[in-house]
């Protein structure tokens, strides 16, 4: 998301929201809340995608809520713990205001370095535990593995979730980057709220297996990855402390290919009139209602932008225009590098 863009004509999409109607609200599944069109994922809030600016990742938050939005989105591996703190700071004195999403399980290293999964149920409650700690709320509520322990039956990690929500600690349950199998047998231990899984229009995979088995289900989306990482709205990785950097879609000649897709992205955003930003979110939004896409704005700048796609209305023929401009089959590159990839259940 680029600050920088040309400002759209205001008679081409709606202000931003302040209020939504029920109508206008998606509920997370038949066991979930209800929540605003749009999340705010706050992972590059922490650096992952180079240095970020507390106060105004702060101050980004406070209007995401001002506007409306009320579902917030981390994990308890970001930054170390350092983005549950942050939010817990921006929510001193509106704790009311947001429902909190929360990933946990994968195992970092002082240096930063990503060392395994653990999702065995004493250390589902141990991570949860200090969550509630650094984010300083007595409940949280949606909590998730963030990845399939392949150590550990999804049965047990969820059992233990399920426990949690019985004492209080949780409202809800959600999964993320798990496949059908793993969704059915954990649904049986439990109402799972929402799936959190990378979706976006060069990757749809979902939409084969994974999608379906929702619906029947009742489970929601949280999609994040709407813009590719920033490859859609045309944003590149930063000199240092850029995980995109070492991304596949983003490196060397996949790099190359994938920018003329952007491009091709570009053209038709200009015929429209609004922003790459803009139409990728819409195209998202616009898919299924059951979708709410999570939105990694950093700024206030780049939250404002995001908040506009929420005044495009894509007919049938303008989704069908989009996925032919801009076709998931033409995309170089896997969205993580291989090892990460064998590692997703979601994927298998």
């Amino acid at each position: 998301m680029d600050a920088s863009l040309p400002t759209i004509p205001a008679l081409l999409y709606r202000a931003p929201m302040t209020t939504a109607t029920p109508t206008q609200f998606r509920r997370l599944g038949s066991s979930g809340p209800s929540v605003f069109p749009l999340a705010l994922g706050c992972m590059g809030m922490s650096g992952m995608y180079g240095p970020s600016d507390e106060a105004e990742s702060i101050a980004t938050i406070h209007a995401a809520l001002d506007h409306g939005i009320n579902l917030l989105d981390t994990g308890d591996f970001y930054g170390m713990g350092h983005n549950e703190m942050l939010i817990g700071r921006a929510l001193r004195d509106r704790r009311d205001r947001a429902l909190l999403s929360v990933k946990f399980g994968a195992q970092r290293g002082p240096d930063g370095s990503w060392l395994g999964f653990d999702a065995r149920p004493a250390a589902v409650k141990t991570a949860l535990a200090y969550t509630l700690n650094r984010l300083g709320v007595d409940h949280i509520d949606v909590y998730r593995p963030a990845r399939l322990d392949p150590a550990v039956p999804i049965e047990e990690t969820i059992g233990a979730i399920a426990e949690m929500v019985k004492a209080g600690y949780v409202r809800a349950i959600g999964l993320s980057e798990v496949g059908p199998e793993t969704i059915r047998r954990a649904h049986a231990v439990h109402p799972i709220a929402d799936l959190q899984i990378e979706y976006a229009l060069i990757s749809r995979g979902p939409e084969e297996k994974i999608f379906p088995l929702l619906h029947e289900l009742g489970i929601a989306v949280t999609a994040y990855g709407v813009l590719s990482r920033g490859l859609l709205s045309g944003s590149k990785p930063a000199a240092q402390g850029d995980f995109r950097a070492h991304l596949p879609r983003f490196s060397g000649e996949n790099g190359e290919r994938n920018r003329r897709l952007v491009e091709a992205l570009e053209r038709l955003a200009a015929e429209k009139r609004v922003s790459p930003t803009q139409l990728a979110i819409a195209w998202v939004l616009a898919k299924d209602k059951s979708i709410v896409p999570v939105i990694g704005a950093r700024t206030r700048a780049q939250l404002t932008e995001s908040l506009g796609a929420l005044g495009i209305d894509l007919s049938p023929e303008d989704i069908a225009q989009l996925e032919e401009t801009v076709p998931a089959s033409a995309v170089a590159g896997t969205r993580y590098d291989a090892h990460q990839m064998r590692m997703l259940d979601s994927e298998k």
